[in-house]
């Protein structure tokens, strides 16, 4: 009953909040994110619409990108696991409302762009492409419609085409440059920004065909609800990834996601992981978070699932015992000391953070982190805002790393947790929702005896509010309340 009075407390309000803090959210994304519907339209009818990058004409349907030979691997993957799913759960399908394929391959079904991040934080995985910069789609069924009795309506689901930041045509480039340029349109009124993007000089100047480096999606595959007022209603979403080839797009395995249940049955597998992540060189990379596990050790599908209120959904953690953790984090400790991994519970909800699955199943909405803002003329949703509060937590930190990149500085690719931006650079969320303000993730130490735990001792709250459980399984999640509610 708990977790149903807080979750309702959460929905009716948290809309409210983060209208609120809407200016406050779009000074935060600026150099780093495009959000903004104009923009975003203009530039998808401008060279940067999904058909255009595949290869294929401008305004093609879903249906018509989906039969390019270079997605016959992405169609085939997702039907299969979306038949695998199907099957898994048919005791359940009479409860359940299945993502309407349909839908996505009617002939008026077009994605839509609908945000493009900056994401030369990621430079650490890929140097010498500066990172990446990813273009967010959403299927729209009705694309075009005018008739009023069936408008223009976005589908759960989000295909990220992921471009390499400074591919090779851009050789002669530097990240200072790339970095200079998107800081630099913080300055410019946006009524020009369009524009200025794609032009010669541009920030999206090199985002171009030859740059794509994968697709990744994430489509909410079932809902086991269709009550609004059931707040405890789940929803599956299914997350895959495709490596682009130059020819076609191969499946391939998802960063991070440790395939559990293969390495549990194979008893070598798990020494090696064991032996490789366990590393006090590894322990470091994991507190800095930015560790990249091999793929060896990696599932090629995950189901997220929402809401997750515990340790989210880390069958990983099954691998490791807690003295394993522990004489690990104390054997890595002894070169430098760890930021974020003080107790086996930090590695946990690190581990996590680190896998897609975990990585949506954290602030997100609906599952998704990017949803994108309605254009006018679809069909009214009930986003308010074009990301997440894990997106928006995690600007500050984004943009401190584009000005490293731009002053010639070695950036400081280290981060927080998902659910709590860094606290050394989070000055300008401090007292919002995302840090210590109403609505913030917090440590609920589970009474006036219980013993802290150190990963988590600053997931505090304001003066005047204070941490609530949620009553789910995991004690140490909590929200940031009136002290008075």
């Amino acid at each position: 009953m708990r977790v149903r009075v807080i979750l309702q407390a959460l929905c009716v309000m948290l809309p409210m909040a983060l209208a609120a803090t809407a200016g406050h959210a779009a000074a935060m994304e600026r150099g780093v994110a495009i959000t903004d519907p104009a923009i975003l339209q203009r530039l998808d009818n401008a060279g940067l619409s999904l058909g255009k990058l595949l290869g294929a004409d401008t305004n093609s349907s879903g249906a018509e990108l989906f039969a390019l030979p270079s997605m016959g691997p992405l169609q085939a993957a997702t039907d299969r696991d979306f038949n695998s799913y199907v099957l898994e759960h048919r005791d359940d399908l009479d409860r359940l409302h299945l993502f309407d394929r349909d839908a996505l391959n009617a002939p008026g079904t077009r994605f839509a762009l609908t945000g493009i991040v900056n994401r030369m934080d990621r430079a650490y995985v890929s140097p010498a492409e500066c990172g990446e910069i990813r273009l967010i789609y959403r299927p729209i069924a009705n694309s075009g419609s005018t008739n009023k009795d069936s408008p223009p309506s976005r589908l759960p689901m989000t295909l990220n085409l992921v471009m390499k930041a400074k591919p090779a045509s851009a050789s002669a480039a530097t990240c200072a440059e790339l970095a200079r340029r998107w800081l630099a349109l913080a300055d410019q009124p946006t009524t020009e920004r369009a524009a200025m993007l794609i032009a010669r000089g541009g920030a999206l100047e090199w985002v171009t065909r030859d740059a794509i480096d994968r697709i990744e999606i994430d489509v909410q595959i079932a809902r086991a609800s269709a009550d609004v007022n059931d707040f405890e209603g789940r929803a599956d979403y299914l997350m895959k990834v495709f490596r682009y080839d130059g020819t076609r797009f191969a499946e391939s395995p998802l960063e991070n996601q440790i395939d559990a249940a293969r390495i549990r049955a194979d008893a070598k597998l798990l020494a090696d992981l064991k032996r490789w992540l366990l590393d006090p060189a590894r322990i470091a990379d994991l507190d800095r978070g930015t560790i990249v596990v091999p793929d060896r050790f990696l599932a090629s599908s995950a189901i997220n699932v929402t809401p997750a209120h515990d340790d989210l959904n880390n069958k990983a953690r099954e691998l490791f015992a807690d003295d394993d953790i522990v004489t690990a984090l104390a054997k890595a400790s002894v070169n430098a000391p760890l930021e974020n991994l003080q107790s086996p519970a930090g590695f946990v909800r690190r581990l996590n953070d680190m896998t897609c699955s975990g990585c949506h199943q954290t602030r997100a909405i609906g599952g998704f982190h990017l949803p994108g803002m309605e254009r006018p003329g679809w069909t009214a949703g009930a986003v308010v805002a074009a990301a997440s509060p894990h997106f928006f937590g995690d600007q500050e930190r984004r943009r401190d790393i584009l000005i490293a990149f731009r002053d010639g500085r070695a950036p400081d690719f280290a981060r927080g947790f998902s659910a709590r931006p860094q606290a050394r650079r989070s000055t300008e969320l401090t007292g919002t929702t995302y840090v210590n303000g109403w609505g913030a993730l917090c440590y609920a130490a589970g009474g006036a005896n219980a013993v802290p735990d150190k990963s988590f001792a600053s997931w505090t709250c304001a003066e005047g509010l204070t941490c609530q459980a949620s009553g789910a399984k995991d004690s140490r999640a909590g929200f940031c309340f009136p002290k008075s509610n």
